[in-house]
């Protein structure tokens, strides 16, 4: 994490952008409320455990009239179906609500609807692109939690199994013909504006 934030300090400086990165849980932000006009989540606040508490943190630090902007995969996107493939190989943790949920309209609505002044959503598209398949899982198995996890949880033989199923969940959706990978995945564009 700490390496991520460093990245993106130096990226800031780079552009002449005054930002202050800070690491924190998002279930319990050490911020006051009303601190903020805008919070944004990008493919992040999805995977908490506690889907309500850290709606509420997000609200909580938002001021009236702030909007929430969130990027979340959807169930049956690209991502949403690599979730239940590796669900499949190492089951997720009992009692913990799937992250693609936040990729839906109603589960939005379910966390954040009473405190909305307006909630829109738009399904949007994200590509992958990588050299091959064998390069993408490379990749995610290395740096993406999720697969990194997986991969970890399974002795040689189910990871073996676990590798052969990606690849063919990224060569079915590969639309960059046999020299490439480009895998679109979609995901739910949201923007919660608080009562």
């Amino acid at each position: 994490m700490q390496a991520l934030l460093a990245k993106g300090h130096d990226r800031a400086v780079a552009e002449g952008l005054n930002i202050r990165f800070q690491h924190a849980d998002a279930e319990a932000l050490p911020f006051a409320d009303a601190s903020f006009d805008a919070v944004l989540s990008t493919f992040g606040v999805m995977f908490t455990p506690e889907h309500q508490r850290a709606a509420s943190e997000m609200l909580r630090v938002l001021r009236s009239g702030g909007r929430i902007g969130l990027a979340n995969w959807t169930p049956g996107g690209f991502i949403g179906r690599l979730f239940k493939l590796i669900g499949a190989h190492v089951p997720p943790p009992a009692g913990l609500a799937s992250p693609v949920l936040w990729g839906t309209e109603s589960h939005i609505v379910e966390l954040f609807g009473s405190h909305a002044a307006q909630i829109r959503c738009e399904h949007r598209h994200f590509n992958f692109r990588y050299r091959s398949a064998a390069h993408w899982v490379q990749v995610f198995r290395e740096l993406y939690g999720p697969t990194h996890k997986a991969f970890a949880a399974l002795d040689a033989q189910g990871a073996q199994s676990l590798e052969r199923a990606i690849t063919a969940l990224l060569e079915e959706l590969n639309v960059g013909g046999p020299q490439s990978l480009v895998v679109p995945s979609e995901y739910l564009e949201i923007v919660i504006t608080k009562q």
